[in-house]
């Protein structure tokens, strides 16, 4: 079994790259809103809901259990990519390095594809890979497509 490792999925969604770039980017306030099955609660501990360097914590459910994730955010207007680097919570009691990246590639038709790159390094080796986490990110991305869509019709 790996001790580190990078999981790559692209997802394919309907709504726009710059709606959805935007509500990950700036909006996160929104996030229990549209999502609330899978995130509870968004809090910012420093910076502003859009600041580069700004760090959160985000209570959220996975696998059935209530969590709580604390991260550095770090984004990129040019290719539309934001970073999630993780600090403190339940997946860094079994992961020193946990950095979800969330890029919105827009495509030729309608849509996008979020490219969701999750790197991660566990702290011992008895730690289980963190590909149920990967499936939430994943799922969550997919599942706010719905809210972008809806979103999109009002505008």
């Amino acid at each position: 079994m790996a001790t580190s490792g990078t999981y790559v999925r692209e997802v394919p969604l309907k709504g726009s790259a710059k709606k959805h770039y935007k509500m990950w980017k700036s909006q996160n306030n929104l996030v229990p809103d549209a999502v609330g099955h899978h995130v509870q609660g968004v809090t910012v501990h420093e910076g502003g809901w859009d600041s580069h360097g700004a760090i959160k914590s985000w209570n959220y459910t996975c696998d059935g259990k209530q969590e709580v994730f604390k991260e550095k955010r770090e984004f990129d207007d040019e290719k539309m990519a934001l970073t999630f680097r993780g600090l403190e919570g339940h997946v860094m009691e079994q992961l020193k390095v946990y950095d979800v990246i969330f890029q919105f590639i827009p495509k030729s038709e309608e849509g996008c594809v979020c490219k969701v790159t999750m790197i991660w390094e566990k702290r011992n080796e008895d730690s289980p890979e963190p590909i149920n986490y990967m499936k939430f990110v994943t799922t969550m991305a997919a599942d706010m497509d719905d809210h972008i869509l809806k979103d999109q019709t009002k505008a």
